[in-house]
């Protein structure tokens, strides 16, 4: 598959959320959990929704369990933890599978596009989709949101 845009999440109530209805935008696609050391990027992600959500930017939550059970919630516990504990408006999907036999389709098309090193190895990890649907960039859990490079490699396709 040569585009993001083949592949679609479940939202948190269930409904198909297609990445094709995303095009012509970017889209920073994260590996999320709720009991995580890295737990706390959800507020940078937030406020990255607010500030480049107006210019087109779509973030975008994938809750996983696969690294320490670390989100063991059900879709309203984690949908009720994003609002409570962050405020989040971005949209959250349904819990996924990142890594492994049963991996989303989407985390192993990132490894096919960008290597080894793609795959996620931790909580937040974060992929950023160009308008066109590729792979452009992809940050570990240990850059935050708000980190220069990832601000930088968004201002760049916006």
């Amino acid at each position: 598959m040569a585009s993001a845009h083949e592949f679609s999440f479940k939202t948190l109530s269930g409904e198909a959320y297609p990445l094709s209805a995303l095009a012509e935008h970017p889209v920073l696609v994260v590996n999320t959990a709720s009991k995580c050391g890295f737990t706390p990027q959800y507020a940078g992600l937030q406020k990255m929704w607010e500030a480049y959500g107006p210019r087109g930017l779509i973030i975008v939550g994938v809750p996983c369990n696969d690294f320490g059970g670390q989100e063991p919630g059900n879709a309203e516990e984690i949908g009720q933890f994003c609002q409570i504990n962050y405020g989040v408006t971005f949209p959250i999907m349904a819990k996924e599978h990142a890594i492994g036999e049963a991996a989303h389709p989407f985390f192993r098309w990132v490894v096919a596009e960008k290597g080894f090193l793609a795959r996620p190895r931790w909580n937040f990890y974060k992929y950023l989709i160009g308008k066109e649907g590729t792979l452009r960039d992809f940050f570990i859990s240990a850059t935050k949101p708000e980190a220069g490079r990832v601000r930088r490699a968004i201002e760049k396709i916006l």
